[in-house]
């Protein structure tokens, strides 16, 4: 497994040594003992994965807070994806920045995403199919969501117009406010 460090401490793309031959190709996805080379703690406690059916669709900007705080490798393994990564960690000197990265079932590319960040993807296809590697167990009551296109976070969408979003995520926070909620002891 390659390891490439993004502009954000602790955010790494993560590209999978693809040996290929006449029958089709083979990769490792995941070892502990690489990531805990490159100085990062995973352990894997569940695993999920999302079908989004349109192109255009948005997901995000998802979090979670203490105690509840998940880190999580994300993967597209069918279609390709806009996937973004906000850092949220309280007095990070890159709060409020994000990293986006192309993953696709073509470049096998993952994104390595630690606690402390909000996670969101836009669907480049149709019929995308994204796994997800959590490091810790989902938290409805830690949960939270700030706006995919909120003017403060200034995140570049290579589809201006969303084919579709959940209400829930229509509905989401400002980045202002979750800023607020932060400085009272939220995050």
């Amino acid at each position: 497994m390659i390891f490439r460090k993004t502009k954000i401490e602790g955010l790494y793309v993560i590209e999978p040594e693809v040996k290929e031959d006449e029958r089709g190709y083979f990769a490792r996805i995941f070892a502990k003992e690489e990531l805990e080379r490159e100085g990062l703690s995973f352990d894997i406690v569940h695993a999920n994965v999302s079908f989004t059916k349109k192109r255009g669709t948005i997901r995000g900007m998802h979090f979670q807070r203490e105690p509840g705080a998940e880190g999580k490798i994300v993967q597209c393994v069918r279609g390709a994806i806009y996937d973004v990564a906000v850092d949220l960690r309280n007095g990070s000197k890159t709060f409020g920045q994000w990293v986006a990265e192309e993953l696709s079932e073509e470049n096998k590319k993952m994104f390595f995403i630690p606690k402390g960040f909000a996670h969101g993807f836009q669907a480049l296809a149709d019929n995308c199919t994204v796994h997800y590697k959590m490091d810790n167990y989902y938290m409805p009551e830690n949960s939270g969501i700030i706006k995919w296109n909120d003017q403060g976070l200034g995140i570049k969408w290579p589809i201006e117009e969303p084919a579709m979003i959940s209400e829930r995520d229509a509905k989401a926070q400002s980045f202002k406010e979750f800023i607020k909620k932060t400085a009272a002891g939220w995050m």
